[in-house]
């Protein structure tokens, strides 16, 4: 039975190989293996077996010196622990091993044992563990080391880490079948982990000098106190079976890894006799999760968006849409249901509740500006990333709609009306999210000096002003794009994956950012103009500002006549000769 399900697996890996190579044959998928082959080629592969080559010598362990090679296995196996955590307080539902229908089909009637579907279960996740495992290698491989150390110390830490998620899952529903809810679960790993928390806060508060706020600037002194508290007392218990995980793979050379490896595989071995002998009945759930897989599926090839989600509550609309108005209003309001519950507006509420006071905290305990610089810089850093992947990752616009584009036509509105309400959506998400970056920055300036306070202060007005027009602007070039090339935009959540498909969108990213940067020039224009006008005569200050709203008037310029070609493209589209799937 073994060896047909290695049959079984080898052929339906062995077909999905033949199904990408075939597609290679149209030249939508070819241009994107090329493309996508070259990134992976350049940003990753060239240094997986050479390493950096600017005065390093190569194989070397540049990526964990010796004198921080501690700090970074506490942080690593901090990291785990919050994971592990997380397992074991998030989920709510029992176990389910998730199969096929064709699985579900042939292997439970099958004279198969549970123990058997659970030996299939793990051999089937190896192959994501792998590519896993090869995507991180190729990640950690760029700043030095051994290879073939990082990608055994990968596997070691992702299979460890399966097995516990499988063996916590099949906890859960035995704890569920002796009548402990899932909030009382809950509750008492709360209670255990701040238990654990409070513990080693008074014993560090207690037994190690405290870290006066005159040194926090200093990072050396951070991250030595850092370490005292987790090499000591509660955290050293706490925390050692997690530094045994992560210690092979920040291993220097082979001995250590081979000194290191008999903890973890102990470990290991110890979380497999956990999984394979937990006598749980799994197989009901496991059919209605294959059922609701397959529906979902199958619902998203057929366009039926919220078909899949029938059984599940409603979700409360962000505002109430009234008989009358704007019909970019009634998009929006579509739209922003579409949004889900994670960016519900209680959320948004809630989150900018935390923000305020975090930073009057942080205010009052004494922060130094140089804490402010830096929390600020990786503000700065996020905002130009939220530009950059919003755009990509916010989908409710015409790539979320385009299967649908035939009940569309026969909406009685112009294009350019249809076209600005598919982009309101993605528009407000991003500039919330902006917005709250920003409602940070500002509490942060309360630590710095009052020139620098007002100079960062315009800046963020400005900024503030700014970005919901920038980012109506880059959401126009992939609406654009979906409709000159429907074919090639990946249009669905089961759309087609690979290097293929990574080379698709790195094309399409670098379309995006050679018309925003044509775009944007008579916006700089615009503000360099008024800036160096108005610096001579009220300051620099006081010039960012007006500076700023004369940009974002060429952005809006340019953001109505993009959204009146964008009309003009979707008036053109014709859905019969296109192939949107």
């Amino acid at each position: 039975m073994v060896s047909a399900l290695l049959y079984l697996q080898y052929h339906t890996f062995r077909n999905r190989l033949v199904s990408r190579f075939k597609r290679l044959k149209q030249p939508k998928y070819l241009i994107g293996a090329i493309v996508g082959g070259l990134y992976f080629y350049w940003y990753f592969f060239r240094y997986l077996f050479h390493g950096y080559t600017n005065g390093r010598r190569p194989g070397a362990n540049l990526a964990f010196p010796a004198g921080h090679l501690l700090l970074f296995e506490l942080l690593g196996a901090l990291v785990l622990f919050v994971i592990v955590l997380a397992a074991w307080i998030i989920p709510y539902e029992r176990a389910a091993l998730t199969f096929t229908e064709a699985e579900v089909a042939f292997l439970f009637p099958a004279p198969v044992t549970r123990r058997m579907l659970i030996h299939f279960k793990l051999l089937r996740s190896q192959l994501r563990i792998f590519f896993s495992v090869l995507l991180l290698t190729l990640v950690s491989r760029r700043f030095g080391g051994n290879v073939w150390i990082h990608a055994f110390g990968w596997w070691l830490i992702l299979s460890t880490l399966n097995l516990h998620f499988l063996g916590a899952s099949f906890a859960r529903t035995i704890l569920l079948d002796r009548g402990i809810s899932n909030w009382l679960r809950r509750l008492f790993v709360v209670v255990l982990a701040g238990s654990m928390a409070v513990g080693v806060w008074i014993w560090a508060k207690h037994t190690i000098p405290q870290l006066h706020s005159a040194n926090i600037t200093d990072f050396g002194s951070a991250l030595d106190y850092l370490q005292r508290v987790l090499t000591t007392g509660p955290a050293l218990y706490l925390l050692y079976p997690f530094r045994l995980v992560v210690r092979p793979f920040l291993a220097p050379d082979a001995m250590a890894f081979l000194v290191a490896l008999p903890p973890v595989l102990l470990i290991f071995l110890l979380h497999y006799l956990w999984v394979v002998h937990s006598d749980v009945a799994f197989e009901e759930a496991s059919v209605e999760a294959s059922q609701k897989q397959a529906a979902r599926i199958a619902a998203v090839r057929a366009g039926n968006w919220q078909g899949v989600k029938k059984n599940q509550k409603a979700k409360r609309p962000w505002f109430n849409l009234t008989f009358s108005g704007p019909a970019a209003t009634a998009f929006l309001w579509k739209n922003l249901i579409g949004v889900g519950r994670v960016f519900s507006p209680r959320l948004w509420i809630a989150l900018i509740f935390v923000v305020v006071v975090l930073c009057l905290s942080l205010g009052n305990a004494g922060f130094h500006q140089h804490l402010s610089w830096v929390v600020g810089i990786f503000i700065a850093i996020a905002l130009g990333y939220s530009m950059l992947l919003g755009p990509q990752l916010l989908r409710l616009d015409f790539r979320h709609d385009l299967p649908l584009a035939d009940v569309l036509k026969t909406f009685p509105l112009r294009g350019w009306q249809i076209a600005l309400g598919e982009i309101l959506a993605p528009v407000a998400v991003l500039v919330l999210f902006q917005w709250l970056l920003l409602l940070i920055e500002i509490g942060l300036l309360f630590y710095l000096p009052a020139p620098q306070k007002a100079l960062l202060l315009a800046i963020a007005l400005g900024a503030a002003v700014a970005l919901p027009l920038l980012d109506l602007l880059l959401l126009l070039v992939p609406n654009a794009a979906v409709l000159l090339f429907p074919s090639w935009i990946q249009t669905g959540k089961d759309s087609p994956r690979g290097i293929e498909a990574t080379g698709q969108r790195l094309v399409f990213a670098l379309g995006q950012l050679l018309v925003l940067a044509l775009a944007l020039l008579p916006a700089a224009a615009a503000f360099a103009g008024v800036f160096f006008l108005l610096n001579f005569t009220v300051g620099p200050v006081a010039a960012i500002l007006p500076a700023s709203l004369a940009a974002a008037v060429v952005v809006a310029v340019e953001a109505g006549f993009g959204v009146m070609l964008l009309g003009k493209l979707f008036e053109r589209f014709d859905v019969t000769e296109e192939n949107t799937n």
